[in-house]
This record gives structure tokens, C-alpha cells and sequence, in this order.
């Protein structure tokens, strides 16, 4: 089991000066390495019968590939070339280049997104990967050529967990160390069984669940967007790479930093209170980054409705809650009692059947519906079949299965 906790170290004026001097290394080092990966293959991609007029990349042919491993064999010579890189710990060096393969090897699989050069100030965090000791000794934590730096452990190692690895990030609002830990106990999955509810994203209510309960909108970005203008206003004046446009760009940092910390504290305490409410928890399975493309793509990506799936799925991991998704196409258009398309548009708001007259909140009226899908799409063993009898909710006395096909307002006129 791997748990990462973050914890805000405090270094002195010489360590924070060494971070940094340490982090802008590992920059010029990444650089490097990714300029000699790809000048290997712009070598090799050359016609053979014609050379470019202004410039050729020459590499001899039985040069091999600049990989992972050769690259890291080359770190002691270049040690003696470039003393600079002396002062890093060694493996964090490797760690640099092993940082650089990982996204060479995924843009192989995607297809896309190659490794890009680091620009000055862009390199934010570097790894320490293994500690033969305890690091952590009260409220400081021992590094490599760096000593000992305090932090706030504000919560508690829990025992039969070791240090396997320390990264240290840099924020505009300070030094944060992420300590993963590991444990050889394992946790078994959460199974479903209990009570279980629907969850409904959205702009108008930030969700809705299939009991009634709906959460307002809440606007990170927007709210925090005034302040945000005058301190980019106030950057774009100055001289760049001045002293004065370095104070005033950390200010804008702060101010993202800022507001990214209140969406994610929001949306820990929000997974918590799904998590109290029921034992299993259906979700849809909508990509959104498909509504951040749309005309309300803004307030989309302010929500941050993907994080908050994946902080769902952590917290019900954590607690043995049972988090799943099912289809998303049409909950919003489907009647949860009947089961019938009911159209409505985007400012529609309240869910009206005209079949069997049941009349509920838009949002809520979603929510029934992912219940009633994820009561379809997990049931099968006699444990699964069991939540649908335990389900009770607002659109009739039991949710039990098999539930109702889902039908058209088109298929009852006909028959």
C-alpha cells in the first residue's frame, strides 16, 4: 500500500538558496539530455538522396540510441566536464533523466505530446527515491547534501509505514515535501452492498444526488478572478526578467496557488460527505474534457468536476465506500420511474413525465437515473442484487431489480 502525504517544510535562507540552484540544474541537465535525443533523431530522419542547403546534424551511424541507461552512464563524465553538476545528490540527477524517458516513453504510446524544453523557472520539484534510514526525526527531515529542514508534520506517520521516497516541490507559497510511504498490507477493494446513491455533476448545483440532496455552485475562479486581473495587469508592465517583474509574477502565482487550494479542500470535504451518506456511490462516466471545449468551457474547468471524480475514488478507497461509473448518455433526458425519454433543454430545469406524471428537480431526477444504472450495470451476483432491495429513494418506495427497460415517449404513442 502507497499513501502520499504533503506536509510544508520551512528551510533556511542558504537551503532555499541551494533548492533553487539545485532545481535550476536539473533544468539545464533535462535540457540537455532531450537536445541530444533529439538531435539523434533529426539525424536519422534525413533523405539519403539530398542533404539540407543550410545546415545537417552529423552523427555517426553506429551511434546508439540515447536511452535512458546510456544517459545515465554518461552523468560521471559529465561530472568532470560540467562541475556544476557536482553539488546535486546523484540519484536526483538520475531521477532528472529518468523524469525525461518516462515522457519520451508515453509520448511513444499516445502518440503525441513530445517532451518539450524547460524554460527558466519551470523545473518546480526534484525526487530523492530512497532513504536506507528514517528521514523523518520530529519536526525535521533529513536530506541528502542538504541537512536537516523543518517541517510541519502535522499529521502523524501511522506505524508499520516506511519512507520510501521524498519529493520536494516548490510553490509560490513555499517548499512543500510529498512523503510516500509504504506498507505490505493490503487492503481489499470496496465491494458494493448498503445503501447506494446517484451523483449528478453540474454548473447550476455543483451536484445533486438521487436522495435529494443538492449541493450549490460554487465558483473558485470567478470569485477570485478581480484580483487575479490587477495583478496580471500590474505584470504585464514591467520588464521581464527584471527584479520588480519577478515579485509581481510570484504574486500571480500565489493568487493561482490560491485558488487551486480552496478547489481542492472543497472538493476533499465534499467526497467525505458523499462518502458518510451512503456505502456505494455511482458516478458518470462523461469526459470532460469534452465540456471544456463547449461555450461554458470556463466554468467547466472551474468546477474541476474530473478531480473531484478522482478525490471520490480515493476518499471511497480510503473508507470502503464502492464508487463506479456508468453510462452517462440521456440520464438527463430519462424519467427514473418509468423509464421513458422525456427531451428537455438546458434551461429546463424541473423534470416533469407526461407518462406517469412524476415531477422532481431536473439534477435530482439525473441522479435517480445513474442509480438506477449503476443498480443495472453491477448487478449479477447475489451481494450486487442486493443493494437494489436496500436502495430507497425519492422517485418511489423501492429500487429493486431488474429495473425498467428504458422506452420512448414515441414507443407509448405508437402502441
Amino acid at each position: 500500500m502507497l499513501l502520499n502525504y504533503t506536509y510544508r517544510i520551512k528551510p533556511n535562507k542558504q537551503q532555499s538558496q541551494l533548492l533553487e540552484e539545485w532545481l535550476e540544474t536539473l533544468r539545464v541537465s533535462y535540457n540537455y539530455a532531450l537536445r541530444e535525443l533529439k538531435d539523434w533523431i533529426a539525424s536519422r530522419k534525413c533523405p539519403i538522396d539530398r542533404c539540407s542547403l543550410e545546415s545537417e546534424y552529423i552523427m555517426s551511424a553506429d551511434y546508439p540510441f540515447p536511452g535512458y541507461h546510456q544517459q545515465q552512464n554518461n552523468l560521471p563524465k559529465a561530472k568532470k566536464q560540467f562541475p556544476r553538476l557536482k553539488s546535486v545528490p546523484s540519484q536526483v540527477l538520475q531521477t532528472n533523466i529518468r523524469r525525461l524517458h518516462d515522457a519520451w516513453d508515453f509520448f511513444k504510446q499516445r502518440g503525441y505530446g513530445f517532451p518539450r524544453f524547460k524554460k527558466y523557472g519551470q523545473m518546480k520539484s526534484l525526487l530523492f527515491p530512497q532513504f536506507t534510514t528514517n528521514p523523518l526525526t520530529g519536526w525535521q527531515v533529513q536530506l541528502p547534501k542538504l541537512g536537516k529542514v523543518e517541517i510541519n508534520l502535522h499529521r502523524p506517520i501511522p506505524d508499520e509505514f516506511t519512507v520510501r521516497q521524498i519529493r520536494i516541490v516548490r510553490k509560490a507559497k513555499g517548499w512543500f515535501a510529498v512523503v510516500t510511504l509504504y506498507s505490505d498490507i493490503e487492503i481489499p477493494s470496496p465491494s458494493l452492498r448498503g445503501r447506494a446513491i446517484g451523483v449528478d455533476v453540474g454548473l447550476f448545483s455543483y451536484l445533486a444526488t438521487s436522495d435529494g440532496f443538492v449541493e450549490p455552485g460554487r465558483k473558485f475562479f470567478k470569485t477570485e478572478q478581480s484580483r487575479l486581473k490587477v495583478l496580471q495587469r500590474r505584470l504585464a508592465k514591467k520588464k521581464k526578467r527584471s527584479k520588480n517583474y519577478e515579485k509581481a509574477r510570484k504574486k500571480v502565482e500565489k493568487q493561482h496557488n490560491h485558488i487551486a487550494f480552496k478547489r481542492k479542500d472543497y472538493q476533499f470535504k465534499l467526497a467525505h460527505k458523499l462518502c458518510d451518506m451512503a456505502d456505494t456511490i455511482f458516478i458518470e462516466d462523461i469526459d470532460f474534457r469534452t465540456m471544456a471545449k463547449s461555450f461554458l468551457g470556463k466554468h467547466s474547468l472551474d468546477a474541476g468536476f474530473g478531480q473531484f471524480r478522482d478525490l471520490l475514488k480515493f476518499v471511497g478507497k480510503k473508507r470502503d465506500v464502492f464508487v463506479g461509473e456508468v453510462d452517462h448518455r440521456g440520464t438527463s433526458q430519462t424519467c427514473p420511474n418509468c423509464r421513458i425519454t422525456v427531451s428537455k433543454k438546458l434551461s429546463e430545469r424541473k423534470h416533469s413525465c407526461p407518462e406517469c406524471k412524476y415531477e422532481t428537480d431536473r439534477d435530482i431526477a439525473s441522479a435517480q437515473e445513474i442509480c438506477n444504472r449503476g443498480i443495472e450495470t453491477y448487478r449479477g451476483t447475489p451481494e450486487k442484487q442486493e443493494i437494489g432491495s436496500q436502495v430507497k429513494g425519492l422517485w418511489g418506495e423501492f429500487i429493486s431489480p431488474p429495473c425498467k427497460p428504458r422506452r420512448s415517449v414515441g414507443d407509448n404513442m405508437s402502441r
